[in-house]
């Protein structure tokens, strides 16, 4: 079988592989869709923390299975999706029902190899029913998934301001469920036609450009001065992690979901003053991958307005360069495999 393997920073290579075999306990997969996401792009970049090459990437997959062992209620044929975080079920955060943060996790395509290929095998006890979702559906409930736990993490509560910071793909999906939840969603980003989207396909309930005003001034107007009390970072960028303090209400609290490879740091008396809480969302679980397919079965969620680039599996290494370029206008870019 054809797979994709990211050899170095900046560097693919198409390699032929012997296709897996049915094992115990495992399932194959023949893949269908794989969706492109930040730590793929950080990746290729070469700023993904916790990364060594060369390694497959891919775990926003979606596909047709193909054989099975110890999965009852599946059946052969049928489109699913799979939790791609693979946690060792004995550390201190799996006992306390955490798998998401796992002390000893595998993520597929980070950690281990993932997703870029025509067929993989994964632990069956992952496996997720489509549910009568499309494979470009199915392909999108992981990074709407990490959206939906921030938003749980948060405890986000009808009528409060929540200010999303990064309208990429994670943070739409975290407006998306904030919104879910009731709350009234504030967008913060440098790009206004990410804004744009955020306001005409989202409905946020409000949008700011960082670049253009004083952001503290517009969230006190927008929030008749109480400020947002909660603010959950998408970004990853270390100066927007470090601002986002300034934006919280006193009493708030702040969600980190982007991922830093360096040190953050905040005023201690503007942390302090606020009695902030301050915590991290890290990947999902099995209670968040179902709120999203029931999501996306109710209408609350229409995933597909968030692929504007369609490549086939051959076009990726050729194309993939090009999906860092803002300019490009990318918000999710979706590999065939048809």
């Amino acid at each position: 079988m054809k797979v994709l393997v990211c050899k170095n920073p900046g560097q693919f290579e198409y390699q032929q592989m012997e296709q897996p075999k049915a094992e115990k306990d495992h399932a194959l997969v023949k893949i269908k869709r794989i969706g492109i996401c930040g730590t793929d792009l950080h990746a290729f970049e070469g700023t993904q923390p916790f990364f060594s090459y060369p390694r497959i990437l891919g775990h926003e997959l979606a596909g047709e299975l193909v054989d099975f062992d110890n999965a009852p209620g599946f059946e052969k044929g049928e489109a699913v999706t799979f939790i791609p975080y693979f946690s060792c079920g004995n550390c201190i955060a799996c006992r306390q029902g955490k798998p998401n943060c796992c002390a000893n996790i595998k993520v597929f395509g980070v950690h281990v190899d993932g997703g870029m290929a025509e067929y993989v095998s994964v632990p069956s006890k992952y496996l997720l029913h489509g549910k009568g979702l499309s494979f470009d559906e199915l392909a999108l409930v992981e990074p709407l998934a990490i959206g939906a736990h921030g938003v749980r993490q948060a405890n986000v509560q009808a009528g409060e301001f929540v200010l999303v910071v990064g309208a990429g793909p994670i943070g739409l999906g975290i407006m998306e469920f904030a919104k879910i939840a009731g709350a009234k969603v504030i967008a913060l980003d440098v790009n206004d036609m990410r804004l744009d989207f955020c306001k005409k396909e989202l409905g946020v309930h409000a949008t700011v450009n960082a670049l253009h005003a004083d952001v503290v001034a517009q969230l006190a107007e927008i929030t008749g001065r109480d400020m947002p009390t909660v603010v959950i970072d998408a970004t990853g960028n270390l100066r927007a992690i470090n601002n986002g303090i300034n934006y919280l209400a006193h009493g708030g609290r702040y969600v980190l979901i982007g991922l830093q490879k360096e040190a953050f740091s905040f005023n201690h008396p503007e942390f302090h003053k606020r009695e902030t809480t301050l915590m991290s969302s890290r990947n999902a679980t099995t209670v968040d991958f179902e709120h999203v397919i029931d999501s996306m079965q109710k209408g609350l969620v229409n995933p597909q307005t968030y692929i504007t680039h369609r490549v086939a599996f051959e076009e990726v290494k050729d194309e993939f360069a090009s999906w860092l370029d803002p300019k490009k206008g990318v918000i999710k870019a979706m590999v065939s495999l048809d």
